[in-house]
């Protein structure tokens, strides 16, 4: 396995830790702080997907760091629409 294909493996997994740390605020309905991860692990994930030159990668950890004002925004939203 070369060094592209090895960064490009841990970008992606960069990106399902980011995933995986939304998902108690999700399942469980209470504001665990486990999120705030995703403005450390994302970044480190952009960095590898740099190194792995994958476009894709690089977009996906971009989306999930600034997740929490994107979620924060369709909350704001949702609660406009429906109250």
């Amino acid at each position: 396995m070369n060094n592209r294909k090895l960064f490009i493996i841990l970008s992606f997994l960069c990106f399902l830790i980011g995933i995986a740390t939304w998902i108690p605020n999700f399942l469980f309905q209470y504001g665990y702080g486990y999120w705030l991860l995703t403005f450390i692990i994302n970044p480190i994930g952009i960095i590898f997907g740099y190194l792995g030159k994958s476009k894709v990668a690089i977009i996906l950890k971009i989306i999930m760091t600034f997740s929490f004002f994107i979620l924060m925004f369709i909350g704001s939203l949702m609660e406009a629409v429906y109250s």
